[in-house]
């Protein structure tokens, strides 16, 4: 699920099997996704069955937040702004840029080791972003 903000509140469409669709396809149908539900034209197909949400606040200077989970789905993604600042690596001061993410999970569904596995692999592909088109 992607959540949307609209004029009466937060609506959450669902990429359904995005676990099937190649890199593009899941954000060419999350885009339309939006775009109907910035239209009010979602139907209840494209809100039904979602597992996992991403939370986005980052495009709106937001660092970090918490997003609540909305049951029945498992968890949900909080994105924050992606921003330069001063980390250490190899012992130096360097300027890179960082961005915060808060999974919330539900722990009858998933266990905390499976979470943060996901967040580890999370880190990685967004460290190294070729891994996940190649």
């Amino acid at each position: 699920g992607i959540a949307v903000a609209v004029p009466d509140g937060l609506v959450v469409p669902v990429v359904h099997d995005a676990d099937r669709l190649a890199l593009s396809e899941v954000a060419r149908e999350a885009h339309r996704l939006e775009e109907r539900a910035r239209g009010g034209q979602l139907s209840v197909e494209d809100l039904d069955g979602g597992t996992f949400t991403l939370s986005n606040l980052g495009m709106l200077g937001v660092d970090h937040f918490i997003a609540v989970l909305n049951p029945p789905q498992a968890a949900v993604l909080a994105v924050g702004a992606a921003k330069p600042e001063a980390v250490v690596r190899d012992g130096e001061v360097v300027v890179r840029t960082t961005m915060k993410v808060t999974l919330s999970v539900d722990h009858r569904v998933l266990d905390g080791a499976t979470a943060a596995a996901f967040l580890a692999d999370l880190v990685r592909h967004l460290e190294h972003p070729l891994g996940i088109v190649i």
